[in-house]
């Protein structure tokens, strides 16, 4: 757990993490019967990373299948060094400008 810390008190710097993964633990729920029918365990990893993916886009007030479709629309050409800004929780709409107050 020491080894973990940062990441476990990760809470206390950011407002916007939820201490329980209540939420993404009940997307999980909901898709796990419909993982039976993913004919191999590679097919349910894969079902399952894309609905992690989804749930996140979600809870992040996003939609999902629009960050879907820029996502995979702007990856290939995206500095690898650069991936965090695609994730769910950075991600802006390519074009798109961000308010902010001074």
């Amino acid at each position: 757990m020491l080894k973990r810390w940062p990441a476990l008190s990760r809470f206390l710097d950011d407002g916007r993490v939820c201490l329980s993964n209540n939420a993404t633990e009940r997307g999980i729920a909901l898709g796990r019967k419909s993982w039976l029918f993913a004919r191999s365990d590679r097919g349910g990893q894969r079902a399952a990373a894309i609905y992690s993916l989804i749930v996140t886009a979600k809870i992040s007030d996003i939609d999902p299948q629009a960050w879907l479709a820029d996502l995979l629309a702007r990856i290939a050409e995206h500095p690898a060094s650069q991936l965090d800004d695609l994730r769910p929780w950075n991600w802006r709409p390519e074009g798109a400008t961000v308010n902010r107050l001074a």
